[in-house]
């Protein structure tokens, strides 16, 4: 089984893209963000054809989350319940592969998946990153009670947040920067607490290994990036994980999204 997620950056541009990765890499679901397109404008058609099904959740312009899996989605939910947002974040929804309880633990073997988009935050001080952090505080705040409904989570999804030092190119320069805050960490750490797992460093990776590089400066060229796409599994499935990778191989694309997809293994 196979997950993973993928910040596109406009999905009008690079739906081609989309779909030939999907060709290469047929994984069981696929978060996507910055979809930046309305819902009317969802090619649900064009993955189809490619054998997925689709559940959005887009915003025009801005923003925008959706799931694609090979399996049909069940409860899906959009943003976060209860915290009020006019933003299109979060996406969650259920996927069972397989109807029977597994043996090993007495679960259902449905896994609940949690795509989002976290907000940029701008900088610091500014009224868009205490905003970031109000939201980083309500999805904590939901996810407590959804991993007590749902033990087998995956969150999954563009952060905008590093973990620490090794996750930047440039440590000392971004320091207290946005993305690299303590303020932003101790949220992302926070959400650690909860009982979830990075699950890039449940193996080792090779050194400088990132998720994001600018487009400017020939930032992927010379590897000045951040890993802000992250997979966190709940102890539940941390002993399922078998491999998590980062795939840099569509930032070689013409006209690439600034993002790469991550992809986590299960066993």
């Amino acid at each position: 089984m196979k997950l993973a997620t993928w910040n596109i950056n406009s999905l009008t541009v690079r739906l081609p893209q989309v779909l030939d990765w999907l060709g290469a890499n047929p994984v069981d679901v696929l978060a996507l963000q910055e979809l930046k397109m309305s819902d009317d404008k969802f090619p649900h058609a064009a993955f189809a054809a490619a054998g997925y099904h689709a559940s959005c959740f887009g915003q025009k312009t801005y923003n925008g989350v959706a799931l694609l899996s090979k399996t049909p989605a069940d409860n899906v939910v959009r943003n976060i319940p209860g915290f009020g947002d006019d933003m299109a974040r979060v996406i969650s929804a259920t996927f069972a592969f397989g109807a029977a309880p597994d043996a090993a633990d007495n679960l259902p073997n449905g896994i609940r998946v949690v795509g989002a988009y976290f907000p940029n935050g701008q900088e610091p001080g500014s009224d868009k990153f205490e905003y970031k952090l109000a939201w980083l505080k309500g999805l904590r705040s939901w996810l407590r009670t959804e991993l007590l409904v749902h033990p087998k989570l995956v969150l999954m999804g563009d952060f905008n947040i590093t973990f620490d030092d090794a996750d930047v190119w440039d440590p000392e320069g971004m320091r207290d920067q946005i993305h690299c805050t303590d303020e932003e960490r101790y949220e992302l750490n926070a959400l650690i607490a909860l009982g979830l797992h990075d699950a890039h460093r449940l193996f080792p990776q090779p050194a400088k290994s990132y998720s994001w590089w600018d487009y400017r400066d020939f930032g992927f060229r010379r590897n000045h990036g951040m890993r802000i796409d992250h997979i966190l599994v709940s102890g539940a499935l941390r002993p399922r994980v078998t491999a998590c990778r980062i795939d840099k191989t569509p930032r070689k694309n013409e006209r690439p999204s600034d993002h790469a997809p991550v992809v986590v293994e299960l066993a």
